[in-house]
């Protein structure tokens, strides 16, 4: 399925891959696809242990990129397990292994909001938008998080 040893290493250490070949499992495809909307391949979709999806990459990625995308996928898993140490300490990770990646400060916003939830501290969100000051500050996330610096 994946070549790269890193991609094939986080995966086998954070999921439970299922794979569906458009070709070699044409049932089984149409089935999952339609299950969860899949319109292109490859579509990888990182799931919750209720099958709920949590995050989908669509179309072929660098390595590094798609790393970065499985362990932002990994965090919100963990986000909406209510497992908010675990989902700060996942997106802060995202963070630190792939600062340059499209996943950074979509990682940063919500390790900030895993913190607020763990702890019910607004002071958490104002210090991430203090980090959006340094960091992402043109982001789309760095816009969301705006209203914690008021």
């Amino acid at each position: 399925m994946y070549t790269n040893p890193r991609v094939v290493e986080f995966i086998d250490s954070h999921f439970v891959p299922v794979r569906a070949h458009v070709k070699e499992n044409h049932d089984e495809f149409q089935r999952l696809g339609a299950k969860y909307d899949a319109q292109w391949t490859p579509t990888a979709l990182v799931l919750d242990s209720d099958g709920q999806e949590r995050h989908r990459v669509e179309g072929f990625l660098p390595a590094d990129d798609f790393l970065s995308q499985l362990a932002l996928g990994a965090a919100k898993a963990a986000f909406s397990a209510g497992d908010f140490a675990r989902a700060e300490r996942l997106f802060d990770e995202v963070q630190q292994k792939h600062p340059q990646s499209d996943a950074a400060p979509e990682a940063q916003y919500w390790s900030g909001v895993s913190r607020y939830k763990a702890t019910n501290d607004p002071s958490a969100l104002g210090a991430t938008y203090q980090k959006f000051q340094q960091r992402y500050k043109d982001s789309s996330w760095a816009k969301k998080a705006s209203v914690w610096g008021k």
